[in-house]
């Protein structure tokens, strides 16, 4: 009788064990499952960003330094870098960006070869969800939400920083008197930087009607196409007539100054020669007396670039412009300066 007792009392514990263990184990199972949600949700959370980048190509040395800034940053920030160089085509840029939209990255970046004939590919980034940055360049869309914002230069403000140190160089330094002829290397036809550019250099010069432009023709932003535009003038009765050279970019500059060598003059004196960029090569050259000022237009966009891609991809609003810091650097200051650029 006792040893029944025994027994029984013994079946009601293990029942009682086992109803505990049975509770147990149903509260680690409904546990589970958010725990297993939150660790996958985690896990996408720290999935890196794929940005997919359509570079004009690399016709000068601030392009090739643009193109540093943003790969050097992509690294650093942990951002995968899907980059296609387009060989300065339009129709490169939109096959890289269709390509992108296929390969489904999170966000689109650029720098458009030429304002105009972008509506229908950023359309079909828009529809895909893919924000769409551009950088450096701007366009001309029917709807300015195909894209989110712009990284990049106050290409107007260049010209007019071109201009107003010319005006004053010639003016209070040289003392110069009559008309100045100015000769224009303008950049790639249709592009938003000689667009701008040319625009507010002409605003500044419009003000004194002793500064002529008496030709302009594309260079095509190249040092070589500079040079062969220079060549051509200087074959001409310009010959005599150019007192100016003002270049959209260094590296036209840079190629006219070998025209003009070899056309038997002295740039930076019988020509006096003021351009945009800021590269080595136009610190360089006003050391050796051959370029007088060059106004700065900072390729090193990249960390900012960076930045906006990770706001946009945590949901943060960004700026519709954001413009990167720039400062004119005449001759007198370009040996101190030197040692300090970065490109």
């Amino acid at each position: 009788m006792i040893n029944e007792n025994k027994t029984h009392k013994e079946d009601g514990f293990m029942k009682k064990l086992f109803r505990v263990i049975g509770l147990l184990m149903s509260l680690v199972m409904l546990f589970s499952v958010p725990l297993l949600a939150f660790s996958q949700k985690s896990s996408t959370t720290k999935k890196k960003i794929v940005l997919g980048f359509a570079q004009i190509g690399a016709e000068s040395e601030w392009r090739t330094a643009n193109t540093k800034s943003i790969k050097e940053a992509a690294k650093k920030e942990g951002i995968i870098l899907k980059f296609v160089d387009c060989q300065q085509k339009q129709e490169n840029q939109i096959k890289a960006i269709r390509s992108f939209i296929a390969q489904r990255v999170d966000v689109i970046a650029f720098s458009p070869v030429v304002e105009t004939g972008w509506d229908t590919v950023l359309k079909e980034a828009k529809d895909a969800g893919i924000p769409v940055i551009l950088v450096d360049r701007t366009v001309k869309v029917s709807d300015p939400n195909l894209y989110v914002c712009w990284i990049g230069s106050d290409f107007v403000e260049e010209g007019r920083k071109a201009a107003r140190w010319l005006v004053d160089y010639m003016t209070n330094k040289l003392k110069r008197k009559g008309t100045i002829n100015i000769a224009e290397l303008v950049g790639t036809v249709g592009s938003a930087p000689a667009i701008d550019r040319a625009k507010g250099f002409r605003e500044i010069i419009s003000k004194y009607p002793n500064f002529k432009i008496i030709a302009s023709q594309s260079g095509d932003f190249t040092r070589a196409k500079g040079k062969e535009v220079m060549e051509a003038w200087l074959k001409t009765d310009l010959k005599n007539k150019i007192n100016v050279l003002f270049a959209h970019n260094d590296d036209m500059a840079l190629g006219a100054i070998q025209a003009i060598e070899e056309a038997g003059l002295k740039p930076g004196k019988d020509i006096i020669i003021v351009s945009i960029d800021a590269v080595k090569g136009a610190f360089e050259a006003m050391i050796a007396g051959k370029l007088n000022c060059t106004v700065e237009c900072s390729p090193l966009s990249g960390p900012l670039l960076m930045k906006t891609v990770k706001d946009l991809m945590a949901g943060k609003k960004v700026p519709k412009k954001q413009y990167v810091p720039e400062g004119v650097y005449p001759a007198e200051v370009a040996k101190k300066v030197l040692p300090t650029r970065q490109y």
